[in-house]
């Protein structure tokens, strides 16, 4: 008779489909944008698919068996999560951080809380988010046929313009599952099914469009709102991350506040943070908020009238704001007035910003033109920036990209040179960009950094004289780093000891300013 009766607590719910067919079926919808990154990006890609899902079910094994639990590892959800950790890695990511990012996602986020139904956190974004704190430069290195490129969220904040039918399509770079049509797809399915709830995707998609428009600094323009919302893993982490059950209000009104609150925060995030792709945060974030959701953002009963029981009751009745604990209500106000601030100084200041950094780029190319009066953009160069359309600059140069090329002239008026501005993104800490001057005998007449975040007393030392100075008069297609020391030729320059990455760093773009000299500039009429 004890097993014909079965208490448990609320709340009780039956559904016709099983934990093990729901998992399947998320696998089957993630698999269309898994086979076209797989396709797209190469057999690596695969490998990082097949030893994420392998690590994921067989973490949960043995720690099905070293607690001696059931065999949870069969309801598929260990599966589930190996598949949207791999497929939000980059394609070029070593084969050993998505083993790591597994072992953490089941183990720590997921096992050590009770297994499923009992993370706080949704498991794969917690094994992204570890991956991408330990092995932050490992992690941010994406590539594309085999070319490191930037992401196309990164080329966008540089202001550098993007292929939206790629994005589309997932052939623009970046994460495995980057196609945006199969994760669409593959998602609607899963709502057609009533396996994902409409409330969460749709207010995720609405919070960060209407947050995007109002503060994105281009208005509601629908080829900037249609770029953010294809990149940067929007629509992955709406339709498959924001959905899970677990960490997800179960309310309707509670899913949608939820919604809006990832929407918002990844719009936040991706104007003023410094990541171009942490959409992952505002997901975790938004899941330890929902505890307090769920617990003031309660469904009315049906012909429940509460002030009617509890007046007949003889309790006192208080407004609805004062039930609110304080401390809630306080941070509630900071934040929206911090939000509203930070959104209005933009709105106020983006010109004068922008004009700023103009002003120290026309600096930076006087200083190392110094015999030219005047500095001018041409048409003809600047459209062939745009036409590279923020891809890295060949394949020699690592991941250096080609900003702007400016022509300068004499009193007189005549071409004296050239000032080339590149970025290598492959510095210690950040990206290094320095503007290169190059008179029309292809000789370098300076470099001056306009962004340099290195290691101070370190990488910082190769904006001292003894580093810089050594570039000038330099006559070479391609300029070779001596890290011991000792350059005596004269392509050679010396290495800052111990700032490997950062002389490298500067050396790469110094190339990338001299091979576009003698590729394009040299024996042209440029400015003329």
């Amino acid at each position: 008779m004890s097993k014909i009766l079965n208490l448990s607590s609320g709340p009780h719910t039956r559904d016709r489909w099983t934990t093990r067919f729901i998992m399947l079926m998320v696998c089957a919808a993630l698999a269309p944008t898994a086979i076209i990154g797989v396709i797209v990006n190469g057999l690596h890609s695969l490998w990082i698919i097949l030893l994420s899902m392998g690590t994921a079910v067989l973490s949960e094994f043995v720690f099905d068996k070293i607690c001696k639990k059931p065999d949870t590892w069969k309801d598929g959800s260990a599966l589930v999560t190996g598949l949207l950790l791999a497929l939000s890695l980059s394609p070029s990511t070593p084969l050993y951080a998505p083993v790591l990012g597994a072992m953490f996602a089941i183990f720590v986020a997921k096992c050590f809380f009770g297994g499923l139904g009992k993370n706080f956190i949704n498991p794969a974004l917690a094994g992204r988010c570890f991956l991408l704190i330990s092995f932050g430069r490992s992690m941010t290195v994406y590539e594309l046929d085999g070319v490191a490129s930037a992401t196309p969220i990164a080329m966008l904040r540089e202001g550098a313009a993007v292929d939206i039918s790629k994005m589309f399509i997932g052939t623009a770079g970046g994460v495995i599952g980057s196609s945006i049509v199969a994760l669409a797809l593959g998602g609607l399915l899963l709502w057609a099914m009533d396996i994902i709830h409409g409330q969460i995707w749709i207010s995720v998609i609405v919070g960060f469009t209407l947050f995007m428009g109002l503060f994105g600094g281009h208005g509601f323009d629908p080829k900037f709102l249609a770029a953010h919302l294809c990149g940067g893993g929007v629509v992955m982490g709406a339709f498959f991350m924001a959905t899970d059950y677990t960490t997800s209000p179960v309310s309707r009104l509670g899913q949608t506040v939820y919604g809006v609150l990832i929407g918002v925060l990844g719009a936040l995030f991706r104007i003023f943070g410094s990541a171009a792709d942490s959409f992952s945060y505002s997901i975790i974030i938004a899941n330890l908020f929902t505890p307090l959701i769920e617990t003031y953002v309660i469904p009315k009963p049906y012909a429940f009238r509460k002030a009617a029981i509890s007046a007949a009751a003889g309790e006192p009745q208080f407004p609805f704001y004062k039930k609110i604990p304080k401390p809630v209500i306080v941070l509630t106000v900071i934040t929206l007035f911090a939000g509203l601030a930070l959104g209005g100084v933009y709105t106020i200041t983006k010109d004068r910003i922008a004009e700023q950094k103009r002003q120290e780029s026309l600096k930076s190319y006087m200083e190392v033109l110094p015999e030219a009066s005047e500095v001018n953009s041409v048409d003809e160069l600047d459209q062939m920036i745009e036409d590279m359309d923020g891809a890295v600059y060949g394949t020699d140069f690592g991941r250096t990209f080609l900003n702007e090329v400016v022509v300068g002239k004499d009193a007189s008026g005549k071409v004296i040179g050239y000032g080339i501005s590149a970025t290598s993104a492959e510095g210690y800490d950040g990206d290094v960009t320095l503007s290169v001057g190059i008179n029309t005998e292809g000789a370098v007449t300076g470099i001056a950094y306009t962004k340099l975040t290195e290691t101070p007393g370190m990488g910082m030392r190769c904006d001292e004289p003894e580093f810089k100075d050594q570039f000038i008069g330099k006559n070479a297609e391609k300029l070779k780093l001596l890290k011991g020391g000792g350059a005596s030729a004269a392509d050679e320059v010396d290495g800052v000891s111990g700032c490997t990455f950062s002389s490298a760093a500067s050396v790469n773009a110094v190339n990338v300013a001299l091979d576009f000299y003698h590729s394009v500039l040299k024996g042209g009429s440029y400015g003329e």
